[in-house]
């Protein structure tokens, strides 16, 4: 048996927010959308002391590293279509084997 655990990190960047709070605001919409969607692990994992700027991180494990791929780059084609309160400044997917 082989697992393969895909990882999707994406940097966010809010242009619009003047408070973390509103920040969080946003981010926890957005989190709380992709887990609904997409059912795989999600949390901000860097920059959440920044205003306009956040770090997230997708996790999926799978049996097949194309299969975990696809899922990945269909949460960031969604994010990329979808979210509209800010836009993302970077991202990468690795995947583990």
């Amino acid at each position: 048996m082989s697992i393969k655990i895909g990882i999707l990190t994406i940097h966010l960047h809010f242009p619009g927010c003047s408070s973390l709070k509103e920040k969080r605001g946003i981010l926890k919409s957005l989190i709380a959308k992709i887990q609904n969607k997409f059912n795989i692990s999600i949390a901000e994992i860097g920059h959440q002391d920044l205003w306009q700027d956040s770090q997230i991180a997708c996790a999926v494990v799978s049996n097949d590293g194309n299969q975990a791929m696809a899922i990945l780059q269909n949460v960031l084609n969604w994010v990329s279509d979808n979210w509209h309160e800010g836009y993302i400044a970077d991202d990468s997917i690795e995947i583990i084997y």
